[in-house]
């Protein structure tokens, strides 16, 4: 394989936006292992005056997840992620104004490797979220698993991230005044190995909780869908029925996460590496669809508000992918 190499000339802006992508690739892939090696190495070598306190506000802080986290508009204020958001870059699109004084659950799709746009759009003060949907809380729904990491889960938390359990979202859900966005990618680990360019294969047909919940709290649903998270990285072609994915879909079931063999770009080659590729990425808010509450809804309703959020989906993917360089022969594909 020829290995293409990054020229010397390169500007120092870009050069920072690399640095600011790799260090967030670096920390969802290394951090959490390493709080937990750091743990083991203090009770190893009985450092007990930090461990035992730390291991004390541990548990005695486990729900804060659950209960509107803890974030830091210093930390989401950092320069990195304005760099981190140019690197691709990330834009947020509005397709209809929203009501401050309702709530609302966004479902993101696709998910993709690692959810940059998600994270770029809902997780930082870069981007345009404010000023696009002023007088709104917004909330990033993510699995329970990454606040269960030692001294990670301190780092994540300031960014904004909260449980998605059932709890959480109630918890945002139920705040009185309305003003509150919670977004869930609803995919979840088992849409990562779809994320392949060009594939728009959606992992949606049996994930209904998120509609009962809207329905319980009369929250309005709102797809989002953002063109590009699939176009980061390159995946070992992994088909249904093959040994890969075999593989792959026993390790999800057995463990709640798995892993896509992806492939990007290196920081001073462009052939290989774990890098995401510079694409554009086009997060689109389509129309909220409103939601009647009920507070013990039926299957029936549940079903029927499920058709309707997809219906809207596929709209809102057909409205808009001409523009951002989709074949007219593309569509949704739900599974």
């Amino acid at each position: 394989m020829k290995i293409e190499f990054a020229p010397l000339n390169i500007p120092l802006e870009r050069r920072l936006q690399t640095a600011a992508v790799l260090q967030w690739v670096l920390s969802f892939l290394l951090l959490g292992e390493i709080g937990i090696g750091i743990l083991v190495m203090l009770i190893v070598h009985n450092y007990w005056f930090i461990y035992i306190p730390y291991l004390a506000w541990f548990f005695y802080d486990w729900e804060t997840p659950e209960r509107g986290g803890r974030r830091s508009d210093w930390v989401r204020s950092w320069t990195v992620w304005k760099y981190f958001k140019d690197y691709f870059p990330i834009h947020l699109i509005k397709t209809q104004d929203l009501d401050p004084s309702h709530n609302y659950i966004f479902g993101f799709h696709p998910h993709g490797a690692f959810v940059a746009g998600a994270f770029g759009n809902f997780c930082t003060n870069y981007s345009d979220i404010k000023k696009l949907f002023p007088g709104f809380m917004v909330y990033l729904h993510v699995a329970t698993l990454w606040f269960r990491f030692p001294f990670f889960r301190e780092y994540l938390m300031n960014y904004g991230p909260l449980s998605v359990s059932q709890k959480s979202l109630s918890y945002v859900l139920s705040k009185d005044g309305g003003g509150n966005i919670s977004v869930i990618v609803l995919g979840a680990a088992e849409e990562t190995l779809n994320a392949h360019p060009g594939n728009f294969t959606l992992c949606i047909h049996k994930r209904k909780g998120f509609v009962k919940i809207a329905l319980t709290h009369g929250a309005s649903l709102v797809p989002v869908f953002s063109f590009g998270e699939n176009d980061l990285y390159k995946q070992i072609n992994n088909p249904k029925g093959s040994w890969l994915r075999t593989v792959q879909d026993t390790m999800l079931n057995l463990t709640g996460f798995t892993i896509p063999l992806i492939c990007g770009r290196g920081i001073f080659q462009y052939s290989f590496g774990l890098m995401p590729y510079r694409k554009p990425i086009y997060t689109v808010v389509g129309r909220p669809i409103p939601v009647q509450q009920t507070l013990h809804p039926t299957p029936e309703q549940i079903e029927e508000l499920h058709r309707t959020y997809l219906q809207e989906l596929r709209t809102l993917f057909e409205e808009h992918k001409g523009k951002y360089g989709i074949p007219e022969h593309k569509t949704l594909v739900f599974t």
